[in-house]
């Protein structure tokens, strides 16, 4: 059988938690799989199927939405212009989730505990730039370490941001029992949608998870900003093991969503995503987040997830 995202690449690495494995593939250079001493992290999902709701793959050039897929690019030197993307999500009449989505990524490099995978975004409709990216994953005694770096391969300035799409679990407790903090002073404001409108500071509101939530409770799919760098979301079980999500300088942004129709999990069961992300929704309009990279620039950022297993040191969390 041929796989539906192509070749999967498989990590081990020997960790004090036990044996660290991770399965990324071809297709979008996707996490599918990823657990530490036989605890998922992350939502596995079947090889004999594509990403589940866009589970663990890279989003780039932009992550998110573009309103319309309408953007005027407005180079430091030359005249704006007005582009026009692909319309990939119908139902809202938006672009989403990048060019790199259905993407083939070319290995790089292998190792026991680490690969590198390597994509081109050509110019095309909407998108007029000449791009190199690369993916690095590589599992350490604790978790996993995410690199995109990307090169600027014409001669113009040109735009980019990168976003990745994991939903997060602990193993086999239910994800409605895990507490969510997110390490974030501000939400997005949106429309109908799901473009931003405005940003406003969390306090006071229901959007402020800076304090641990039962994800059970929560209803969310919304941007986040003012977070980072280090420490952007935990998620915790009620024994006190954690996984945490950080992010470097770049990554300031994220999105979360609690998916409550997740094709491998039961109906009305949560799916929890918390996207890390160095631009927001609609970036490429309002420049927020946004590198521009000069003809043959290059640029990196790098994010990671991290898993504590409980301990006499790390007591189960109370309400």
């Amino acid at each position: 059988m041929r796989a539906p995202t192509g070749e999967q690449y498989e990590l081990v690495r020997t960790t004090p938690a036990g044996t660290a494995r991770a399965v990324i593939t071809e297709l979008a250079a996707g996490i599918r799989e990823f657990q530490i001493g036989g605890v998922d992290l992350i939502e596995p999902f079947p090889v004999t199927s594509s990403p589940q709701s866009a589970s663990g793959i890279v989003l780039s050039p932009w992550p998110n939405r573009v309103r319309a897929g309408k953007w005027v690019w407005k180079p430091t030197e030359g005249e704006a212009q007005t582009l026009q993307l692909p319309l990939t999500e119908p139902a809202l009449g938006n672009a989403s989730h990048g060019l790199l989505r259905f993407t083939a990524y070319q290995l790089a490099d292998k190792g026991a505990d680490f690969v590198e995978l390597a994509a081109t975004i050509w110019p095309q409709s909407g998108y007029p730039f000449l791009i190199d990216t690369t993916v690095r994953y590589e599992l350490s005694d604790d978790g996993l370490t995410v690199t995109h770096c990307f090169a600027n391969a014409g001669e113009t300035e040109a735009p980019v941001a990168v976003g990745a799409h994991p939903y997060f679990r602990i193993g086999d407790v239910d994800t409605s029992e895990l507490k969510l903090t997110v390490h974030a002073a501000t939400h997005f404001d949106v429309d109908e949608k799901l473009i931003p409108i405005g940003q406003s500071p969390v306090d006071g509101t229901k959007f402020d998870l800076r304090s641990p939530q039962r994800v059970g409770d929560l209803e969310l799919n919304e941007g986040y900003g003012d977070a980072g760098p280090g420490e952007l979301a935990v998620l915790t079980a009620p024994d006190g093991s954690s996984v945490t999500l950080s992010g470097d300088e770049a990554f300031h942004f994220l999105q979360v969503y609690t998916h409550r129709s997740f094709a491998t999990l039961p109906k009305g069961a949560v799916a929890l995503a918390i996207e890390p992300m160095t631009a927001p929704a609609d970036a490429f309009n309002s420049g927020l987040g946004i590198k521009r990279l000069a003809p043959h620039e290059t640029w990196s950022a790098s994010w990671s997830i991290r898993y504590a297993p409980a301990t006499p040191a790390n007591p189960p969390a109370t309400a």
